[in-house]
C-alpha cells in the first residue's frame, strides 16, 4: 500500500470519526444543562479569557456528552483542584473543563489534520500532533495563570489586611466582625482576598463553623502564607492567646518574607541580564574595538 493510499485511508477514517461527533451531537436530548453541577447552582458567569467564552457553545454542542462519560475519581479530582485554586469554579465547572480538553486536543487537531488533506496547506505530521498535548495542556495552562495571578494579588494586599485586621481587633472588635468590616470597605477594589474572605463570612452564616470555611479558603488559594495565616489563626482561638498580637507577628512575617522574595528576584534578574549582554553587547563591543585591528593587519 502505497503512501497515497494511506493517507487517503486515514482521511476517510478521521473524516468517519468527525461525521459520528458531529451527527451525535445533534441526535443527543436537551438534558446536559440539567446535568451541569454548578458550584453556586447557577448559571456560569462570563469569563474573561475569550477562548472560554468562544469554547463554551462549542463545547456544549459538540464534546459535552464525551465529558460526561469520563468519571475517573482521580482525574476529575484533579480537575476540581485545577478550577478551585484558578478561581474558576464559578466560570466552568468539571464537565466543560474537560470537555474543552476534548474539543481543543482531539476535535480541533482532527479538523486541521482534515483541512491539511483536502485543501494540501502542507502542514507536517509532527505539527498536527503536537497539537494535541497542547490542546489538552490549554485550559490547564489557563487556570494555573489564573492562580499565579491570584498568589500575586492575595501576597500584596495580606500584609495589610492583617494590620487592619489587627488594628480593629485592638479597638475590640471581634475577629469576624472585624473581618466583616475589612470586606466592607474592600467592596469594589476587585481584590481576591476580600473575595475569599467574604466566602467565608457567608459559609458561616449558612451554617459552616469557622474552622471549616477557614481551611476551606486555605485549600482554594493554596499558598503557604494563608496556610500560616489561618494556622496561626486557629491556634489563637484555642489557646486564648492575644489575636491582635499574633496578628502584628505574622504581618510581620510575611513582610519579611515578601522582602527575601524581592531580593532572590533581583539576584536572579542580575544573572538573567547576563545572557543578551554575552550574546549581543560583548559580541558589538569586540567588533568595534577589534574590527578596525584586524582590518589594519589584513592589508
Amino acid at each position: 500500500m502505497g503512501s497515497d493510499n494511506i493517507l487517503l485511508f486515514l482521511a476517510v477514517f478521521l473524516g468517519g470519526i468527525s461525521v459520528y461527533f458531529f451527527v451525535s451531537a445533534f441526535i443527543q436530548s436537551n438534558t446536559d444543562k440539567a446535568q451541569l453541577s454548578w458550584a453556586n447552582n447557577d448559571e456560569p458567569i462570563r469569563s474573561k479569557n475569550p477562548i472560554i467564552n468562544m469554547s463554551r457553545p462549542l463545547v456544549h454542542q459538540f464534546t459535552l456528552q464525551h465529558a460526561l462519560k469520563i468519571r475517573n475519581p482521580n482525574y476529575r479530582k484533579k480537575v476540581s483542584h485545577y478550577l478551585m485554586v484558578g478561581g474558576l469554579s464559578a466560570e466552568l465547572n468539571e464537565d466543560e473543563f474537560i470537555g474543552m480538553q476534548i474539543l481543543w486536543g482531539i476535535m480541533f487537531p482532527i479538523f486541521v489534520g482534515l483541512m491539511d488533506f483536502s485543501l494540501q496547506l502542507g502542514f507536517p505530521v509532527f505539527f498536527i500532533l503536537a497539537l494535541i498535548p497542547v490542546g489538552i495542556y490549554l485550559p490547564i495552562m489557563h487556570s494555573l495563570g489564573e492562580k499565579n495571578k491570584r498568589v500575586a494579588s492575595v501576597r500584596a494586599d495580606l500584609p495589610f489586611f492583617i494590620d487592619l485586621l489587627a488594628l480593629s481587633v485592638e479597638a475590640g472588635l471581634e475577629f469576624f466582625s472585624a473581618v466583616q468590616k475589612l470586606i466592607d470597605k474592600s467592596r469594589g477594589t476587585n481584590s481576591v482576598l476580600a473575595s475569599e474572605l467574604a466566602i467565608v463570612i457567608h459559609e458561616t452564616q449558612m451554617g459552616s463553623s469557622r474552622e471549616d470555611a477557614l481551611r476551606k479558603m486555605v485549600h482554594r488559594l493554596d499558598m503557604p502564607e494563608i496556610t500560616s495565616f489561618v494556622a496561626v489563626i486557629l491556634d489563637a482561638q484555642a489557646s486564648g492567646a492575644p489575636i491582635s498580637r499574633v496578628l502584628k507577628e505574622q504581618s510581620d512575617q510575611i513582610r519579611l518574607e515578601r522582602f527575601v522574595r524581592a531580593e532572590k528576584a533581583g539576584e536572579k534578574a542580575t544573572q538573567t541580564i547576563m545572557i543578551p549582554i554575552m550574546v549581543c553587547i560583548v559580541p558589538a563591543v569586540f567588533i568595534m574595538v577589534l574590527g578596525p585591528v584586524a582590518i589594519g593587519f589584513m592589508y
